[in-house]
């Protein structure tokens, strides 16, 4: 017997990681506020930790939930690979050029948010947003200096047929 609503149990849980930093960070401030010496260094320390872990919790809890969609995502070794009943392909982090977003406007049970990679060699790797582990690619986009995170986000909550540029490669050039 739960007596929490599937609703507020959800949203907790999608929330779970700014809840948890955001209370880590707030212990902290007071710690840093209420002691002196290396005691108070330490808390300084672990506020810059918690506020990082807040914001990325924060950036994860914003993206919305897509599950259920074909395919499999990976992310290993700055590699990206999707196992896809109709194909798949793998890109390596290092040999991107491009990331962008797009949606459909058909709505989300038409796999409509979709990720595309393309490296220097101008292959695209085509992602649905719902594939199993899709999570990792927001992950992955910790690694590219720049990237646009709230483009992501706005291209996952666009109703309408949209394209959004995540990151391009800016030592490279455009193709």
């Amino acid at each position: 017997m739960s007596f929490i609503r599937p609703e507020a149990k959800a949203f907790l849980m999608k929330w779970r990681e700014a809840i948890l930093s955001g209370l880590l960070l707030m212990g902290s401030l007071q710690a840093a506020a209420n002691t002196i010496g290396l005691l108070r260094a330490l808390s300084w320390v672990t506020v810059l930790v918690a506020a990082a872990l807040f914001i990325e919790g924060v950036r994860r809890a914003r993206l919305p939930e897509r599950r259920g969609g074909l395919g499999v995502v990976e992310v290993d070794e700055r590699q990206i690979t999707y196992l896809g009943p109709l194909g798949g392909g793998a890109l390596s982090i290092n040999e991107l050029m491009r990331i962008k977003v797009k949606t459909s406007g058909l709505g989300p049970a038409a796999a409509d948010f979709t990720w595309e990679f393309t490296d220097r060699a101008g292959q695209r790797l085509t992602i649905p947003g719902n594939a199993e582990n899709a999570a990792a690619l927001f992950d992955a986009l910790t690694a590219l200096p720049g990237a646009n995170y709230e483009a992501v986000i706005r291209a996952s909550k666009s109703k309408g047929e949209s394209e959004q540029l995540v990151w391009e490669n800016a030592q490279h050039g455009t193709d």
